[in-house]
This record gives C-alpha cells, sequence and structure tokens, in this order.
C-alpha cells in the first residue's frame, strides 16, 4: 500500500493526515479486456496543445491541459466508468466525454495505459491521450462551457441574464488570452 499526504489545514488541524491509497498495478489493454465481470472499468482522456505562452505573464509555458474537478475535490481528467456489457472502452469514454465535450472522438490508438486496484473496488483505470492544437482545445473547452452552462439553466440554478453574461465575460476573456499566444492572421 502507497501512503498520499492531504492538507490537514481542511481537517482544522494544520498537520498533514495520510490517506491509504491501493497499489497501482499498471498492466496491457489485452490483459484489462480479460478480467472478468467483478472488473469496473474507468476511462479517462488526456487533451493537451503545446502552449507557447507564459502562465501570468512570466512563468513559461510548455502545455496546456484540460483537467476537471472531480467528485472529491481533485483535479482530474475528463472521463468516467463504462458499463463493458454494452459499450467498448473508446464508445464508452465517448458517450462520457460527449456528455460534457461534444465535438471529440477518440480510438483505440489514442489509447495509453490501463492500471488496476485490487483494493474493496477492483477498478481497472485506462488512459488516453490525444494532443490537440491549441484553436482545438479551446473549442473543447467552450463546449464543455455551454454544456454546463446549459445545465444550470436548464435546471434553473442561474438567472438566463447571469448566465449570459457570464459566459460572455469568460468567452471574451479565453479569446483575448488566445490572441496574445496565436500570431495574428493578417
Amino acid at each position: 500500500m502507497h501512503l498520499r499526504g492531504s492538507a490537514g489545514a481542511a481537517l482544522g488541524t494544520g498537520k498533514m493526515s495520510t490517506a491509504v491509497v491501493p497499489e497501482l498495478k499498471q498492466i496491457s489493454r489485452v490483459e484489462a479486456m480479460r478480467l472478468g465481470p467483478g472488473w469496473s472499468h474507468s476511462c479517462h482522456a488526456m487533451l493537451y496543445a503545446a502552449n507557447p505562452g507564459q502562465l501570468f505573464g512570466r512563468i513559461p509555458m510548455r502545455f496546456s491541459v484540460l483537467m476537471q474537478m472531480r467528485f472529491d475535490g481533485l483535479l482530474g481528467f475528463p472521463g468516467g466508468f463504462v458499463d463493458r456489457r454494452f459499450w467498448s472502452l473508446e464508445d464508452g469514454l465517448n458517450r462520457v466525454l460527449g456528455l460534457g465535450l461534444g465535438c471529440l472522438r477518440l480510438t483505440e490508438a489514442d489509447y495509453l495505459s490501463s492500471h488496476l486496484t485490487e483494493g474493496p473496488h477492483r477498478v481497472v483505470a485506462h488512459l488516453y491521450a490525444r494532443q490537440l492544437t491549441l484553436e482545438q482545445l479551446h473549442a473543447v473547452e467552450i463546449s464543455a462551457v455551454h454544456s454546463r452552462d446549459h445545465g444550470l439553466e436548464v435546471l434553473n440554478m442561474m438567472p438566463e441574464e447571469k448566465l449570459a453574461e457570464a459566459l460572455a465575460a469568460a468567452t471574451e476573456k479565453q479569446k483575448k488570452a488566445l490572441e496574445k499566444l496565436l500570431p495574428s492572421s493578417s
């Protein structure tokens, strides 16, 4: 078993607490596909783009990577569980990604690795990766923002005019950042 420290400040102790994390074992995709029905399959996508820009105008960047807030408050790659009774890994991943990212389809060629844990929950995590251009990554981000905003609107969680105002501000801010990174097309 590996131990991973977590911020004790969140618990109000000011000390580092430890959480037991099951050991991960790397396996091949073929081995993962041979596992029996007692295993859950979780597929995630690392979408990234080369980025010659600077963070906060002073820290050189090499890549921009799309991440999302997970259920536990940590950052992770987009994706989720795939029901192997109904979907191939890629079809299931694309179904999950389609709910939030829409315009992207990953294939077996994008497969990177698989790891399993044999703790109380037997899970195989599959990672896919695809390098995009900054423009493509921006389009994926816009798609994700629109999906999120549609959910907020449908559930009446945010007034429509405030949602439109926030979307316009975010889109303008992203557009200006992208213009700084990319050479002008004149």
